[in-house]
C-alpha cells in the first residue's frame, strides 16, 4: 500500500468540466449576480514539471516615429497592465488596485472547543483499522522483527491468517487499534511499525503533563527534530520515575535492533500505563476515596479539554493516519488520468493547507470549499484544524467515491483521538453546474482552488463565480483569478469582473507540493468591493480631471 512519510493534503484532486458556453462578461464587479454558464471541458491536475513563477513584470518600447517624441506603452499581454487603451491621458496620476490594507496576517487561528464527550469505541462507526488496512496485502509485506533467543520462532514472520500483531490504546475512551507487525517489502508504502510508533508519541507529548511523560520515559531525540514539538525544558528536580523504568527507550530500542518479544513486552507496559490514565477508577481503587466526591474521570480526554486548539502535531497524525487506512489502499487507482490535462491531480501538502487555514482565521462559525476536493484530504484538515464546516465537490467518481468514505472514517479516527471537528459535506457534480456549490458560495468565507494545470478557459467559468462571493471572503489559488497582480487600473480592466480582488502573491516552500522538490507561489484574493469603489471612483474623476486639462490646452 502506497504511502508517505507525511501524506498529501489531496491525495487526488482531479477535475473535468463538462462543455458550457462562455460566461457573458459581467456590467460591473460590485454587481454579485453570477454567470453561471461557463466553457471549458478540462479538469486537474499534475504537471510533471516543477512549480514555475508567472513571467516577471515586462514592458516593450515602441519605436518612435520620426521627429516624434518616444513614449513607453504597456504592450496589451503586459503583465503589469491588462492593455492599454486609446482613451488614457498621459498626464493622469497612474492608479493601482493593490492596497496596503489587504495584506493577510499570519495568525495562530482563533481558539475553540476541542473536546468531546462521546467515548471513543471505533466498531460504533464505520472504520479502517491498521491490521485491516495490511491484511488484504500482506503478501507485499515481510517480517521485521524476530525472536534472538529462538531462531525456530516463526510467529513473528507473515501469515495469511495469523500475522504477528500488537495493540495500541489512543487517547479516548474505549478506543484503541491492531497493528501488524510487519515491514512493507516498497520502503515507499505504509508502514504499520512506524505508524504505531509514531502515534505512542504523539500521544506521550501532546496528551501528558510533564510529571506523566516521566512515567513513560525519554522521547527520542529524532522525534522532535522530525516533529513541530519543541524540546521541553528540564525541571528543577527530575520527575520521578515510572514502575518499569524508561519504556520508551526500549520501545525505541526494540524496534532498533528487531527484538520482537522486547517490542510486545514494553508495548504491553506501555499500554498498562495508559489505561491506567484512561481508567483511574477502575485501576486504581483507592482513587474513589468519598463516595460524593465525582468518579475520576479519563486523564487524556481532561487533557484535550484545557486546548485552545488542536496541537499541530495532533492534527497532523490523525490526518495521517486517515489517509494510509482511508486513501492508500487506492493510489494506483486513482493516478489514471491523462497527463498535462486539467483531470491530472496534484498534491497540496499538509505544511502548506495548515499555514493556508491559520492564515485564514477561520472557526467554527465559518463555511471553507474546496473546488475540486478530490479525496477530501484538505476538507478533514479544515474541519479538525479550525472546527469549521467544510463542502467540497469533485467530478471524477473515484476520488469522490473514496472521499465519501474518508469523511466518516475520519470521524471515527477523531473520536479515537478525543477531538472534535467541524461538519463536512462531500459532493460528486461538476463544479460549474451545481445548484449546492452556487448556494455555498454566497456563504463562504473561504474558497480553495488548486488549479495549477487548469486551462484559461475552465478559470475563467470558476472566477465568473466568485461574483457572488461576500465581502472579506477569501479565494485562494495556486495561479491567479486576476491578469496582473497589483495591476494599474486602465480602461480597459476598471469593469473587469476579478477587480473585486485585492491580491497578495504568497510563497510556498520546498516540499509543500508533490509536483516539484522547489518552492513556488500561490495567490490570496480577498473580496474587496468597498476597495474598488474607492479606486474606480478616484479613477473616473482622474480621468474627468485629466479630459479638463485636454481640453483647456486646445
Amino acid at each position: 500500500m502506497p504511502s508517505s512519510s507525511s501524506p498529501p493534503a489531496d491525495s487526488t484532486r482531479p477535475y473535468q468540466e463538462s462543455p458550457h458556453s462562455s460566461p457573458s462578461p459581467a456590467s460591473s464587479p460590485l454587481s454579485s449576480s453570477s454567470s453561471s454558464s461557463s466553457s471549458s471541458s478540462s479538469r486537474k491536475r499534475k504537471s510533471s514539471e516543477g512549480p514555475r513563477d508567472l513571467p516577471r513584470d515586462r514592458k516593450r518600447a515602441r519605436s518612435a516615429k520620426p521627429n516624434q517624441k518616444s513614449r513607453k506603452r504597456a504592450s496589451p499581454d503586459s503583465d503589469d497592465d491588462w492593455g492599454s487603451d486609446s482613451g488614457d491621458i498621459p498626464s493622469q496620476p497612474l492608479i493601482y488596485r493593490s492596497r496596503s490594507t489587504s495584506a493577510v496576517q499570519c495568525t495562530a487561528g482563533k481558539t475553540r472547543n476541542c473536546a468531546i464527550e462521546a467515548d471513543g469505541d471505533p466498531t460504533k462507526t464505520p472504520h479502517i483499522s491498521s491490521l485491516n488496512a495490511v491484511k488484504d496485502l500482506v503478501r507485499t509485506y515481510k517480517a521485521y522483527f524476530s525472536n534472538p533467543k529462538d531462531p525456530e520462532d516463526y510467529s513473528w514472520k507473515p501469515h495469511p491468517v495469523h500475522p504477528p500483531t500488537g495493540e495500541l490504546e489512543y487517547p479516548n475512551t474505549d478506543a484503541c487499534e491492531e497493528f501488524i507487525l510487519l515491514e512493507p517489502k516498497d520502503k515507499d508504502h505504509y508502514n504499520p511499525i512506524m505508524d504505531l510508533e509514531r502515534s505512542l508519541y504523539t500521544m506521550v507529548d501532546c496528551y501528558l503533563t510533564p510529571a506523566q511523560q516521566a512515567i513513560f520515559g525519554t522521547l527520542p531525540s529524532d522525534y522532535y527534530s522530525d516533529t513541530h514539538s519543541k524540546r521541553p525544558p528540564l525541571p528543577a528536580e527530575p520527575y520521578p520515575e515510572g514502575p518499569y523504568g524508561n519504556l520508551l527507550r526500549s520501545f525505541q530500542r526494540a524496534i532498533h535492533i528487531r527484538d520482537g518479544p522486547l517490542f510486545s513486552t514494553t508495548l504491553h507496559k506501555i499500554n498498562c500505563l495508559i489505561r491506567e490514565l484512561k481508567y483511574p477508577s477502575l485501576l486504581r481503587p483507592n482513587l474513589l476515596g468519598d463516595v460524593f466526591l465525582p468518579t475520576p474521570s479519563n486523564e487524556l480526554k481532561t487533557a484535550v479539554s484545557s486546548w485552545s486548539n488542536v496541537p499541530k502535531n495532533v492534527l497532523l497524525r490523525v490526518v495521517e493516519e486517515n489517509y494510509q487506512r482511508s486513501v492508500g489502499p487506492h493510489v494506483q487507482s486513482l493516478k489514471q488520468y491523462e497527463a498535462f490535462s486539467s483531470t491530472v491531480y496534484g498534491e497540496l501538502m499538509p505544511s502548506l493547507v495548515y499555514d493556508i487555514l491559520a492564515n485564514a482565521n477561520l472557526d467554527q462559525n465559518s463555511l471553507f470549499i474546496d473546488l475540486g476536493s478530490g479525496v477530501g484530504n484538505i476538507l478533514v484538515h479544515a474541519s479538525l484544524q479550525t472546527g469549521c464546516r467544510s463542502y467540497g465537490i469533485e467530478l471524477m467518481p473515484a476520488p469522490a467515491g473514496v472521499a465519501k468514505n474518508m469523511v466518516q472514517h475520519f470521524a471515527t479516527r477523531c473520536r479515537m483521538w478525543g477531538v472534535s471537528l467541524g461538519d463536512i459535506e462531500v459532493e460528486e457534480g461538476d463544479m460549474l453546474e451545481s445548484p449546492r456549490v452556487d448556494e455555498l458560495l454566497k456563504e463562504a468565507d473561504v474558497v480553495l482552488v488548486d488549479n495549477k494545470v487548469f486551462d484559461e478557459r475552465l478559470n475563467e467559468a470558476i472566477r465568473a463565480k466568485f461574483l457572488d462571493l461576500k465581502e472579506g471572503a477569501i479565494v485562494v489559488s495556486l495561479k491567479p483569478f486576476v491578469n496582473a497582480v497589483n495591476a494599474r487600473v486602465t480602461e480597459r480592466n476598471v469593469d473587469d469582473m476579478s477587480a473585486i480582488f485585492d491580491v497578495q502573491e504568497k510563497m510556498y516552500r520546498s516540499g509543500d507540493v508533490s509536483w516539484g522538490p522547489g518552492g513556488g507561489t500561490y495567490y490570496v484574493h480577498r473580496v474587496d468591493r468597498t476597495g474598488y469603489a474607492d479606486v474606480r471612483s478616484r479613477f473616473e474623476n482622474s480621468r474627468i480631471s485629466g479630459g479638463r486639462r485636454s481640453r483647456t490646452s486646445r
